[in-house]
This record gives structure tokens, sequence and C-alpha cells, in this order.
């Protein structure tokens, strides 16, 4: 927990600039051959965009269209052989218009039906280096209903999750979180043949030293964000929680100047050769790491509070995360994505989150199945509906 002075320190700091924002707006998706739709292309003004529609009717393809403008495989997870439309080429495209306060810009992303496992990324009508260069115009941060469980999950969906808000402040996270991975596979593959060559293996742990505590790094400095932009906020409509991380290498650096933690992580690197040999896998690192969260008004962990309760936690959380970076970088380009976020929530928390995405300002894309969920929003959002393949723009009627 930060101090109330660290807290008020660090917002003089990062509001400086505040009232200057330019923030991205996506102001035209095309879809192509993607998931259940032949075509679709949709224009948004600005407005948070409240796209209702029946279960199966396609809301959650258009979030995830979206979700693939950055790294990562989107708010489903899916494998790029999952995305084209069935009886379609074979091949998929997804394209969007960016305003970011300066310019309009055009990003891209797709599979070819020739080479469908290969991801192909474009800014500007020019090939990308890959996902990852994404990340540098457009953030993303995501709840959906697979998110429910959470806290009652392994820890691997809570690094995802840790990791996908990391990445929202820092974009080249994930290029470390790749560059870790990549590592730790080749020294397994080296472990495998017997590691028989030292400086090969050696020069190998030093990466995966170097990017692992980098990682570390990252997380710490978001959860320190994390933790003052919620003390900061007077919003108690949805619970605050009190969040930590379980991890060797984020406990040490608590203690210990990052080269110091490099050099003894490397150097368990090596002490643990014939260990992680046997095992199949490292046994630490970062990858290992968990978040911990607990409900701070009862004192209760996550995984103890009810259904109810920790639905509530979790949207606190990405709330607290886009107010942490709308503090430390007004100009960031963050697209919120909230696929059912309403259904389970009263007249009154509606309104409620409603409100403080208002205050926010950054670019949100909400779905549900009944468009009554998003009359407390009215006239502020741009509402759609979604049927027969196609995406329509409506009218709310009292």
């Amino acid at each position: 927990m930060l101090s109330e002075a660290a807290v008020t320190q660090w917002e003089t700091e990062t509001q400086e600039d505040a009232g200057a924002a330019r923030r991205a707006r996506i102001t035209r998706l095309t879809v192509t051959d993607f998931r259940s739709y032949p075509r679709a292309e949709i224009g948004f003004d600005g407005r948070p965009a409240a796209i209702s529609g029946a279960n199966g009717a396609g809301k959650t393809n258009i979030l995830e269209a979206i979700s693939l403008l950055g790294p990562g495989r989107g708010v489903r997870g899916a494998k790029l052989d999952e995305l084209p439309r069935i009886g379609g080429a074979g091949g998929w495209a997804v394209s969007a218009r960016v305003d970011d306060g300066e310019d309009e810009r055009r990003f891209g992303v797709g599979a070819a039906a020739a080479n469908p496992s290969r991801r192909i990324c474009r800014i500007d009508d020019a090939d990308a280096s890959g996902p990852g260069a994404l990340a540098e115009h457009l953030r993303f941060m995501w709840l959906t209903p697979a998110q429910d469980r959470l806290f009652m999950e392994g820890a691997g969906e809570r690094r995802r999750f840790l990791d996908r808000m990391t990445l929202a402040h820092d974009p080249a996270h994930g290029k470390r979180s790749t560059g870790y991975e990549q590592a730790m596979r080749q020294r397994q593959r080296l472990l495998e043949e017997g590691g028989r060559d030292e400086g090969w293996l050696g020069a190998v742990e030093k990466q995966m030293a170097e990017a692992g505590v980098a990682i570390a790094a990252a997380r710490r400095a978001m959860v320190s964000r994390l933790a003052a932009a919620e003390v900061a906020s007077e919003e108690s409509v949805f619970p605050c929680a009190d969040i930590a991380l379980d991890g060797a290498l984020e406990t040490a650096l608590a203690a210990a100047a990052r080269e110091t933690v490099e050099a003894d992580f490397a150097e368990g690197l090596r002490a643990g050769r014939r260990r992680d040999a046997e095992a199949g896998r490292a046994l630490s690192g970062p990858h290992r790491s968990d978040l911990l969260v607990t409900h701070r008004e009862k004192g209760r962990p996550a995984k103890l509070c009810s259904t109810g309760e920790q639905k509530a936690l979790l949207i606190g959380l990405v709330l607290a995360n886009a107010r942490a970076l709308s503090l430390s970088d007004p100009n960031a380009p963050l697209i919120l994505l909230l696929d059912e976020i309403a259904a389970h929530l009263d007249e009154g928390r509606r309104a409620a989150l409603f409100s403080i995405l208002d205050d926010l300002g950054f670019q949100a894309f909400m779905t549900g199945t009944d468009k009554s969920l998003f009359e407390a929003w009215g006239p502020r959002a741009q509402h759609f509906d979604v049927s027969g393949g196609a995406v329509h723009e409506t009218q709310l009627t009292s």
C-alpha cells in the first residue's frame, strides 16, 4: 500500500498534462471472412459503443476482431486457424482506421488462405514486423465472462491478466515476455541435449535473467500505479482490492538492486540445471509468479469471496488500472473491451460504471444481450444491434 503522501506526490507529477490528453479513437472497423462475418464495416464516432444482440449473433466477434489489432491471441485466446469464416475462402482480415488525436492511421491484421498459421500485420499499408509493433499505437484491456472465475483458476490465468494490465502501461512488456519464453524454451532444449555447450547455455540463461527481471520490474511498477490510483479514487461502487505479487523475482526486487537480482537469478538457473532437466521445465522465474487479490473492506482473499463480489472486484481492478494509466499517461492509446459487462450488475452499478467510463475518457466497446442494459447511458453512447450477420447502428427508444 502506498502512503497518502506518496499518492499525492504521484498524482501531482502525473496530472500536470492531463488536460491536453489526445486519446486514440477507432473510427471505422472492417472485417472480412472473420468468424461469422462475410464482411462488415462499422463506423464509430468516438462515443462508447454499446453493442446488443442475441446470444450467438456475433457481438463478441466484434470485440475479438478489435482485440487482434494488438499483440496476443485476443479476447478469446483463439488460434489463428479458428478465425476464418466457415465456408469462406480460408483467409481472414481485420482493419481499422484510428484517429490518434493528430492524424488518421490505418492498422490491419489477418492471414492468407495459403498460409493460415502466419499472422500478417500492417500499419498504414506497410508491413509491420509483427503484433508487437501494433502495441506502440493501440493498447487494450478487456473483461469477458470467461474471466469470471479468474480468482478460482490456476495461477496461469492470473498471470495473463496481470501481464495484460502491465502491457497497457508498458508496450515493450509483450516483447520482453516473448523473449523470455523463447530463451526458456531454448534452454530446455539444450538441457535435454545434455547441456554440453557451457558457453551457449550460460548465454541463454543470461538472456532469461535479463528479460525475467525486466518482466518482474514492469509488473511491480504497474502494481504501484494501480495501488495509487485506487487510494486516490473516491469511487466506492466497486470494491477496492489490495493486490500483491507472489513471485521470487518480484519479492527480490523489493530488497535488492536490479543488477543483483539478475545475477542471482542467472546463478540460480545455472545451479538448477539438473533439476530443471529432470522436471522438463524451468521451476523458477516470472512464469511461476501469481497475482494475489484481497477484498480490502472485508479483508478476505478474492478466491473466498462470493461470485458477485469476485465479479465486482474484477471490474474494479480493470477500472483502477485504466484510471492509473490516465494519470500516468494522459495520451495513452487505450481501448476498453467489455463483453457482457452489465449483465449481472444492478441498475445502480450499471449507471455508476457508465459514469466512470465517461470520466476516464478512453474509447470503450461493450456488449449485452438486451439493449435495455445500456439505457442509463442514453445518447452518451453509440448504440448498435447485431443480427443476421450484420451490424446496424440504432437509437434507443423510451
